[in-house]
């Protein structure tokens, strides 16, 4: 299902924010106020957004949403993706999950993807799954596999530079001068530097790595796919997303829209949100 996404509602912001300043001036007792907030946003609690970065990145990719969804009163965890393997990452967001209490929406970008299709199986506290320029995998794919099925991605093996470790882990780190065509397309030259040099690797076994299987056969998405996305083909993200039964807001934007276009991730995450309650 295709749908286009207009900025968030300013007529719930407006009625919370008037809320909040009429406790203030002590017009209307706070507890009024969290019978107008569960009113606007569900009779349900509000889920906790747990937020999971991808490759060549860290959590604070996040930042422009973060900001948003706590000014909107939302709970917002970023636990770190270690970035070592499809099942390990997974395994450790699994654990962390396990800490959170109530509903969660769970968000991945790019390889973020990966670890929350695989991390949410089971867990019945998990009742959205929303991805951000991000892979759907099914039972078996790879990431190599899904970036390659259809033309179009810059993320070749000339754009990565490979670094091995004391421990036996080769590391993948793209490029930096080809850092912004791929990843960043639409960020000023001097904020794709930025984020070059800050990238975390993604150790190079995980690129063939099989995805196990899928949480979003149970659990009801929702995916932002940038058109503009040099690395993850726009083609292969509306392919998932078409297995997956997603619900998609299409963006011009590249891999990296929570960063370009934070309020249309922030809308459809909050969107994910209010249909868990």
């Amino acid at each position: 299902m295709r749908t286009a996404r207009p900025p968030r509602s300013r007529g719930v912001r407006f009625a919370l924010v008037g809320a909040a300043i009429a406790v203030a001036a002590g017009l209307i007792p706070g507890a009024a106020v969290s019978a107008a907030t569960s009113q606007a946003y569900g009779h349900g609690p509000k889920p906790t957004v747990v937020l999971v970065h991808g490759a060549w990145a860290d959590g604070s990719s996040w930042n422009g949403v973060v900001s948003r969804l706590q000014r909107d009163g939302y709970t917002v965890d970023v636990p770190p993706n270690p970035l070592r393997g499809v099942a390990g990452d997974s395994a450790y967001l699994a654990s962390y999950l396990k800490t959170v209490p109530g509903p969660i929406v769970l968000v991945g970008h790019s390889y973020g993807g990966f670890v929350i299709t695989n991390a949410a199986t089971g867990n019945t506290n998990v009742k959205a799954l929303v991805y951000v320029d991000a892979y759907i995998p099914a039972q078996g794919d790879t990431l190599n596999g899904l970036t390659t099925q259809f033309p179009g991605s810059q993320v070749t093996p000339d754009a990565l530079t490979f670094v091995p470790s004391a421990d036996g882990v080769v590391d993948a780190y793209i490029t930096p001068a080809q850092f912004r065509s791929i990843l960043a397309n639409d960020l000023s030259a001097a904020q794709a530097a930025e984020l070059a040099a800050i990238q975390r690797p993604i150790a190079a076994s995980a690129l063939g790595e099989p995805s196990g299987a899928p949480a979003w056969s149970g659990i009801p998405s929702w995916d932002v796919i940038g058109t503009a996305d040099h690395a993850l083909p726009a083609a292969a993200q509306e392919s998932m997303a078409k297995r997956a039964g997603s619900t998609v807001t299409e963006i011009n934007a590249s891999h990296l829209s929570m960063i370009s276009h934070p309020g249309t991730v922030q809308y459809v995450i909050e969107e994910a949100a209010h249909h868990t309650s």
